[in-house]
């Protein structure tokens, strides 16, 4: 990537020299680091920068009159415990902020409805205190309960986001997990992220070898799972091989591994974005790019068979214009409040960056 075939052997030593010290400035200008080694240069050149503007207008699709209501995308978010009712509502709003039609959240508060009359709030989510009372016998029947009422939205979902705010109680996490095993018998995709990825990381099974499944760790998420899945420590040298490694032990589920710059591999490929961002780093983003992936990974696999859509799978698209996205309405809304951005400001700056970049009219 960073040396033209044929030159070293057509201009010889000194330009060999001169090409080599031209890579060390394009790697330190990247990277930013001051210790550079030829085995980063390699890591560099199995990834490629994805154009996630090109791709946020081949996969956002236009607003034709035509369309009835559902068409652009039915969301749902599995999450929001008693302590966390905010990750939730960000990761639903955006999804409707950047154009689906209906945002739904399946959790324990009812407070969430109070938020926004725009998100359709199923409370049905148990805690292991609110039932502790119960007898076993009665605990498995309020289980069943849960699963059964999300049964019935269940085929009617383009995508679902677990995690948001969902915490670690045992009973709400088993649960959680009965829902992953329904979506994938419906063949539903699902993007994980928060504490969904906890429960994923020690039950690996839950996504592996699932297409439909996207894992969009933050460091912290990401050291875990490689431990977990490669037994070795996170290879920052190596990031991009290490990524498309961790994608492919899991069966190719998607990993989108949130940084300076997202990486995102399904095993095959390893794709980064790294255009614009902001340095302010409030809670909450990694809920609107939750969202994001789900919206935009719905309209993706309607996109697949049209013949001029993207080579890549909806997954990687769905990633790809989700962290687009995000790292422009970041930006946007950094210019206008500094350090005080916060997660409210980003997501008011997700249509005003879409329509700069997909006009709408």
């Amino acid at each position: 990537m960073l040396v033209k075939h044929g030159v070293i052997s057509t201009l010889g030593q000194l330009t060999s020299t001169v090409i080599t010290r031209q890579q060390f400035f394009l790697v330190r200008t990247l990277c930013g680091s001051k210790t550079h080694h030829p085995k980063l240069i390699r890591a560099m050149s199995s990834t490629s920068e994805a154009d996630a503007e090109s791709v946020l207008r081949t996969v956002t699709p236009s607003l034709d009159p035509k369309r009835h209501k559902g068409q652009a995308g039915k969301i749902a978010v599995i999450g929001g415990c008693r302590e966390y009712t905010g990750a939730p509502y960000f990761a639903a709003i955006s999804a409707l902020k950047i154009g689906a039609d209906l945002s739904h959240v399946f959790c324990m508060c009812p407070v969430i409805k109070s938020y926004s009359p725009e998100l359709i709030v199923h409370p049905l989510l148990e805690e292991s205190y609110t039932i502790s009372q119960f007898s076993e016998e009665e605990k498995r029947k309020i289980q069943d309960k849960v699963i059964g009422e999300v049964d019935k939205w269940m085929e009617r979902f383009d995508c679902l986001v677990i995690g948001p705010g969902l915490g670690r109680d045992p009973f709400l996490l088993e649960c959680v997990s009965k829902i992953m095993l329904l979506a994938k018998k419906f063949n539903v995709p699902f993007v994980v992220d928060g504490d969904g990825l906890f429960l994923v990381t020690n039950s690996i099974d839950l996504v592996k070898s699932y297409p439909l499944a996207v894992l969009t760790p933050n460091v912290n998420e990401y050291k875990r799972l490689v431990q977990k899945v490669l037994n070795c420590e996170v290879d920052e040298e190596n990031a991009g091989d290490q990524l498309r490694s961790l994608a492919k032990q899991i069966g190719g589920v998607t990993i989108l591994r949130k940084g300076k710059s997202d990486l995102i591999s399904n095993g095959e490929i390893v794709k980064s974005v790294s255009i614009y961002g902001s340095p302010r780093r409030c809670g909450g983003q990694g809920d609107i790019l939750s969202g994001g992936v789900a919206v935009f990974l719905s309209w993706a696999q309607q996109l697949k068979s049209d013949p001029e859509s993207p080579s890549e799978s909806p997954a990687i698209v769905g990633c790809i214009a989700a962290s687009g996205l995000l790292r422009k309405a970041a930006s946007l809304a950094f210019t206008k409040h500094k350090r005080s951005t916060l997660t409210s400001d980003i997501i008011e700056c997700l249509g005003e960056s879409l329509e700069d970049i997909c006009s709408a009219s």
